[in-house]
C-alpha cells in the first residue's frame, strides 16, 4: 500500500465542499492500495460550447486525483504542489459520466509523478494525463 495517510472516500468528498471539485460535480468513488478514483458528470458545468466535454474539465479531474493522491502519500510535516500537468484528449464525450483513476508512476522524496486515465461510461479511454508534483 502506498498511503501514509489513508484516504477515505467520504472524507475526500467532505474536504472538497466549496471548491471547484464540488462545483463540477466530481464524486470520489474508490480508493485501492495504489489508486484513487472519482467520476465527473458530462453536463452544462463541464461542456465546451460545441457540446463536448471540455479539456479543462478533464484536466481538473486529473489534477484533483493526482494532487489528493500525492497528499496522502507524504508525511504529515510535508506539503505538495503541482509542477506540471499534461492531458491528451483521446475520444470525445457528449453526455453521461467520465471516471478518472490515478496511480503513481514515481513516488520520490522531492517529486511524484502520477498517471490519470479517464474513461467514459463504456470504459473507453477518453483522456490520459500525467501530473508532476513537488514535495515540500
Amino acid at each position: 500500500m502506498i498511503w501514509k495517510k489513508q484516504p477515505i472516500v467520504e472524507m475526500l468528498q467532505v474536504f472538497s465542499n466549496n471548491t471547484m471539485v464540488q462545483h463540477l460535480g466530481i464524486q470520489f468513488t474508490a480508493v485501492g492500495d495504489d489508486f484513487l478514483e472519482a467520476r465527473m458528470p458530462v453536463d452544462a458545468r463541464t461542456l465546451q460550447p460545441f457540446g463536448l466535454l471540455h479539456g479543462g474539465a478533464s484536466a481538473t479531474l486529473a489534477e484533483t486525483l493526482g494532487s489528493i493522491g500525492a497528499y496522502h502519500c507524504i508525511d504529515e510535516n510535508k506539503a505538495c504542489v503541482g509542477l506540471e500537468i499534461n492531458a491528451n484528449h483521446i475520444r470525445a464525450v457528449r453526455s453521461g459520466w467520465v471516471t478518472g483513476r490515478a496511480m503513481p508512476l514515481h513516488l520520490g522524496r522531492t517529486t511524484h509523478v502520477w498517471e490519470i486515465r479517464i474513461t467514459d461510461d463504456l470504459g473507453d479511454l477518453t483522456c490520459i494525463s500525467r501530473l508532476t508534483m513537488m514535495i515540500l
